[in-house]
């Protein structure tokens, strides 16, 4: 049998767009939307979380791999990326804790991986043009025959993906004894969230996102987290269902990134389809409560609509995205519930953003 390097792999854009590379990872072929990250570190962490669900990945820097991997590096209990896109996709490591390299690791988990591609150019190409559905394959080569298959994928935009990642049975987290206690609906949670409450003394209990309030309640949680997960947030009526119970109910809660789409759904404010989205480790936000700036971790491709926020008297904003001002941060007026739409705890990237952990635990602690 050929190395899988050996062999040449094809990319295909739903706009006809053609890239030519060479296999890795899997052998076979992948599709879904096309999105791009542009941290230099944190592959692994990327490639397993859950909000990547359904999409094909251009890891923009040009070398991913080069340390390897390490069982301990993820962020869910498998990779949830449909197939990786790279420069320099390198099976030589050489860090001294890793487990595996990432040849092994694609293959351990069944990724289909095209490299040799010019991800700058790819992802010029995205930033004019819009995110889009792709078809990779080291498979075949056949353009029409890929084109086809490319056909056949359901666009992003309407896609109720959260339910297919969420856990199927509860769990727990912390120590039992806690003097606080979280219920956390699971719509494709990272595990360092968890980690980010449990070290802040919460005893934390993960629940199916389709778990009913009166079921959560049972727990008798003082506080709520809506966790962060892929596709559209839009379909999501059970969801938004009961965080509108929640409100009424004036518990505490706590959103992350797919938790903000769903709390301003639950307050009226519609959503909408970024044309590129925001993935990364360094996107600017202003919080405006405090005027101070920070660096922070994305991976959203949806975000809340900023003129209904805006129009919408029971919304304060309390976050603004500095390089297109889009709304990264809101607050319920009247009621003890906050949203941010990046991710406070970065895992990768930098952890200007964990004092909100420390104010949800402070939410509670008053509440």
């Amino acid at each position: 049998m050929p190395d899988i390097k050996s062999l040449p792999a094809i990319l295909i854009l739903e706009d006809g767009t053609v890239f030519n590379g060479t296999a890795f990872g899997k052998k076979g072929t992948s599709t879904g939307e096309i999105c791009f990250n542009t941290g230099m570190t944190g592959y692994q962490e990327v490639f397993t979380d859950p909000s990547y669900y359904g999409q094909v990945l251009i890891m923009n820097s040009v070398h991913i791999g080069n340390y390897g991997v390490k069982a301990a590096d993820v962020e869910s209990d498998s990779v949830k990326v449909k197939a990786v896109i790279g420069r320099n996709l390198e099976e030589k490591y050489s860090r001294f804790m890793a487990d595996a390299s990432l040849q092994e690791y694609f293959e351990a988990q069944q990724v289909v991986a095209i490299d040799g591609i010019d991800t700058r150019a790819l992802v010029a190409h995205i930033r004019t043009q819009g995110a889009m559905n792709c078809i990779i394959s080291s498979e075949t080569t056949d353009i029409e025959k890929l084109k086809k298959l490319l056909k056949e994928v359901p666009s992003m935009n309407g896609l109720e993906l959260a339910s297919a990642v969420s856990t199927k049975e509860t769990y727990s987290l912390g120590d039992e004894k806690s003097a606080l206690r979280v219920a956390v609906l699971d719509f494709g949670i990272k595990k360092n969230i968890l980690n980010c409450l449990v070290e802040r003394g919460a005893y934390v209990q993960v629940y199916n996102a389709k778990t009913s309030f009166e079921e959560l309640e049972k727990f008798k949680p003082h506080g709520y987290f809506i966790s962060n997960g892929p596709g559209d947030p839009a379909p999501m009526d059970y969801a938004i269902k009961t965080i509108k119970q929640i409100l009424a109910a004036n518990k505490p809660l706590f959103g992350i990134c797919l938790g903000q789409q769903l709390l301003a759904l639950a307050n009226d404010i519609p959503t909408f389809k970024m044309h590129h989205g925001h993935r990364g480790l360094n996107h600017p936000v202003k919080n405006i409560i405090s005027g101070k700036s920070e660096i922070t971790t994305q991976n959203h491709g949806f975000g809340v609509d900023p003129k209904a926020v805006k129009a919408n008297k029971n919304i304060e904003i309390t976050h603004v995205n500095l390089n297109d001002e889009s709304i990264e941060g809101i607050r319920i007026k009247n009621k003890p519930a906050f949203s941010v739409q990046y991710h406070p705890e970065a895992t990768p990237g930098p952890h200007d953003s964990r004092y909100l952990f420390d104010e949800f635990i402070s939410l509670m602690n008053k509440n």
